[in-house]
């Protein structure tokens, strides 16, 4: 038996046929979108090296089942940069050396952007540690991500928006 869904990622529509009901969202993308910069890390929920935004919301995709996402808007680390620019969050990343391996970068870039959508940093490090922890960094770029939020958060508002998910606010 096979599943059909419909699911909107990084702007084009895609429709898919699944063999499996159990098939993640993750392996979905990876190995079938071939969108490879959203990371299989810990496979349980608990490293955030598969973070994407569904539906304008963080989520693990290691632990969504793609079944259960028919019609959502998913938008992974390849959808991030524009028009040949990267994304404010990215430049901030890169500005704030908040990258040294790069295997958590596109999942800590995604979790950051979706925490400055969700408008809960108030420019203050301990609520973006907070909003971040569920992302892990094996290198400890801890600090300079954290500076790169706040940079980023603070370019996003003074550009006359929050959302981070959209060029044109920055």
């Amino acid at each position: 038996m096979t599943f059909s869904i419909s699911l909107t990622v990084n702007g084009v529509r895609r429709d898919v046929e699944l063999d499996n009901p159990r098939v993640t969202l993750l392996d979905l993308l990876r190995e079938r979108l071939q969108l490879t910069g959203t990371k299989k890390g810990c496979d349980r929920g608990q490293c955030g090296a598969c973070t994407v935004l569904v539906d304008g919301r963080r989520i693990n995709s290691c632990l969504a089942l793609a079944l259960s996402h028919d019609g959502a808007d998913i938008r992974t680390i390849e959808g991030v940069a524009e028009d040949g620019h990267l994304h404010p969050v990215q430049e901030a990343f890169i500005a704030h050396d908040a990258l040294q391996c790069g295997f958590c970068t596109p999942g800590q870039i995604m979790s950051a952007i979706g925490l400055i959508q969700e408008g809960r940093t108030d420019g203050d490090p301990e609520r973006v540690r907070e909003g971040m922890s569920g992302n892990l960094c094996r290198c400890s770029a801890y600090a300079g991500i954290t500076e790169a939020v706040l940079d980023a958060q603070k370019k996003l508002a003074d550009a006359g928006g929050t959302d981070a998910g959209r060029r044109d606010a920055a």
